[in-house]
């Protein structure tokens, strides 16, 4: 099932958002510089102030025991390129023994019919260009490259994609 996540979904969200993105981009051991990161972002009180922003929305797919997995799409986000609207997929997670499962894609269509009722012509999103599964997953959906960005943490930075997905 997918519904709109609520304020009680707050810790269930940073945990899932925790273990998806260590499992993503942690691959040779954890050092204090990433798990600082993660630690600071993937926080219930900060999943509770996301949750309380009306320029703001989170879908989550709940199974019988508990949320395998949540969209989260941002308005007001000015794209790193341009040609895109304010739109912004932020976060795209499933638990990683989820995936594979089709969570992912019905996450993604709710998404984006939540994108489609903002009356905006695009949404777009910023992926990981190592993430070749991700990136491959997003352009068989109907996405298109068009430009890159730097995902920047401190004085660190990674190429991203940046993806677009037009409603109209």
């Amino acid at each position: 099932m997918i519904r709109p996540a609520n304020l009680t979904d707050a810790s269930s969200l940073a945990a899932l958002g925790l273990e998806v993105w260590l499992n993503t981009y942690i691959r040779n051991g954890v050092n204090a510089f990433f798990a600082d990161y993660a630690l600071k972002h993937f926080t219930a009180a900060r999943f509770e102030e996301i949750l309380t922003q009306a320029d703001q929305t989170i879908l989550v797919s709940q199974n019988s025991v508990g949320i395998d997995g949540f969209i989260h799409v941002a308005s007001g986000a000015p794209a790193p390129v341009p040609a895109c609207s304010d739109l912004e997929i932020a976060k795209l997670y499933v638990q990683p023994r989820h995936q594979g499962s089709g969570a992912g894609g019905r996450l993604l269509d709710a998404g984006l019919r939540y994108c489609a009722s903002t009356g905006r012509p695009d949404v777009w999103l910023a992926v990981n260009a190592e993430n070749e599964r991700a990136t491959a997953f997003y352009l068989r959906k109907g996405f298109a490259k068009v430009g890159e960005t730097r995902f920047q943490i401190d004085d660190r930075s990674y190429p991203n994609h940046v993806l677009r997905y037009d409603l109209v």
